[in-house]
């Protein structure tokens, strides 16, 4: 892994070359109390693309993995940390690269694609579907699970879910409250119509944080909908079919 400094914070991150020397960059996001090596590394994602022909970048977003860790929900706005992927590509002197984030990270990947659209030269949004409009997708009461003493009975399933998640991940438990209280944002309709660049929503038939896709899609002026069947939120990100469709989405767009 490698470090640069976004406006101050540490932001760690991996550049893989395409298999061949060449290729177009893509940029991943990752979701929620992920971090680069499980959300894209572990799932064979980095391994496709990069045998696909592509250069591969992949960020730990700021309070995951190895980048700095911060402890107030100010700093963790979906477009502060949009401007975290922004000025990565600025620091590797990438001008345009294909995006692709996964749940929390689709949300940044959608502010990126909004607020700096001449760098994304197409947009793949895993994870989120009409949620990133209505709703917040996750229940409340996971960052109160976070921030809990160990063996302290979490509030829903969900929020018990990410909390031994992120224990799994060896996570800073109180930096992800903070992004959690954070993040959230949504988009409006009328921003969401606003993003022009070739967009792939992909979301699982039995994904019940995300929203449904094809209600997304059907908001956009430039995209279309992948549904995988029987997978949910966390089962649809290394998805199989997930990969083939982001591989011929990526060959077809412009």
């Amino acid at each position: 892994m490698q470090t640069f400094l976004s406006d101050g914070v540490s932001i760690a991150y991996l550049d893989t070359a395409a298999r061949d020397g060449a290729g177009d960059p893509i940029l991943l996001i990752h979701g929620f109390a992920s971090n680069h090596r499980v959300n894209w590394v572990n799932t064979l994602w980095v391994k496709t693309l990069s045998e696909a022909g592509r250069r591969v970048i992949a960020l730990d977003n700021r309070g995951h993995g190895e980048s700095q860790k911060l402890y107030d929900p100010e700093a963790y706005g979906s477009d502060l940390m949009a401007r975290d992927a922004a000025r990565l590509l600025d620091h590797l002197g990438i001008d345009r690269a294909d995006v692709m984030g996964y749940s929390m990270g689709a949300r940044i990947a959608a502010y990126l694609a909004l607020d700096d659209a001449p760098r994304v030269r197409s947009l793949l949004l895993g994870g989120l579907g009409l949620h990133l409009v209505e709703g917040r997708g996750l229940p409340s009461g996971i960052a109160e699970a976070l921030e809990a003493e160990p063996g302290t009975p979490a509030p829903n399933p969900t929020a018990a879910a990410f909390r031994t998640f992120a224990e799994q991940t060896k996570s800073d438990l109180r930096a992800l409250a903070a992004c959690m209280r954070g993040s959230r944002q949504t988009l409006s309709r009328a921003e969401v119509a606003e993003i022009r660049a070739p967009t792939l929503v992909t979301v699982g038939t039995l994904d019940t944080v995300s929203g449904p896709g094809p209600a997304l899609v059907a908001l956009m002026p430039n995209a279309q909908s992948l549904e995988l069947p029987n997978r949910d939120h966390s089962t649809a990100v290394g998805d199989r079919q997930h990969r083939e469709g982001v591989l011929a989405f990526l060959d077809g767009r412009a």
